[in-house]
């Protein structure tokens, strides 16, 4: 019983939470809350774990509250319950496109969001160069290098950007500081 109170608590995270991991904290806590399991300093710890580990803050902190609250088998329940909301609407979004994708205005609306979408790709791209390039108006060389040198070898010789992203951390690490 206590392992499907974790995954209804999680699912309704995943169902309510918008707005990202920072946002769907407060819901998280509050679920936490009604297990009446882990304080306010070890939901901080929570969310500090959640940061360090790779993948969204949302499944990590299902994942570490499951396992501390049962074990093993409740963290599924919990990371599963906070992705199935999304999981769904999915199914139900492939299910309808699938249905008309021969509909001139929904193929409409998919050529609207394309532009717009590398559209905000390309203003993050601008604001990770404002943050890491340029300093003011003036050009840090060493990350400029490091940018160009990255999209190169992506580019050019296929070399799978996680490789290259763990590559220019660790020299980075030792070049940049």
């Amino acid at each position: 019983m206590k392992i499907f109170s974790i995954f209804f608590i999680f699912f309704r995270v995943g169902l309510f939470g918008f707005g990202g991991g920072y946002a769907i904290l407060p819901l998280i806590y509050q679920g936490i809350q009604e297990l009446g399991y882990m304080s306010a300093t070890e939901f901080s710890r929570l969310v500090a774990i959640s940061q360090v580990t790779p993948g969204p803050i949302a499944i990590n902190a299902a994942t570490y509250v499951g396992h501390k609250y049962e074990g093993l088998f409740s963290a599924i329940m919990a990371t599963f319950g906070v992705v199935a909301p999304s999981i769904i609407l999915v199914l139900i979004v492939y299910h309808f496109m699938s249905k008309f994708k021969k509909s001139e205005t929904l193929n409409g609306v998919l050529k609207g969001i394309r532009p717009a979408t590398i559209g905000l790709l390309g203003s993050a791209v601008v604001f990770l160069a404002q943050e890491s390039i340029f300093t003011g108006y003036s050009l840090n060389l060493l990350p400029a290098i490091f940018c160009l040198v990255t999209v190169f070898l992506c580019g050019k010789f296929r070399i799978h950007p996680i490789t290259l992203t763990i590559a220019a951390g660790i020299l980075g690490a030792f070049i940049i500081r």
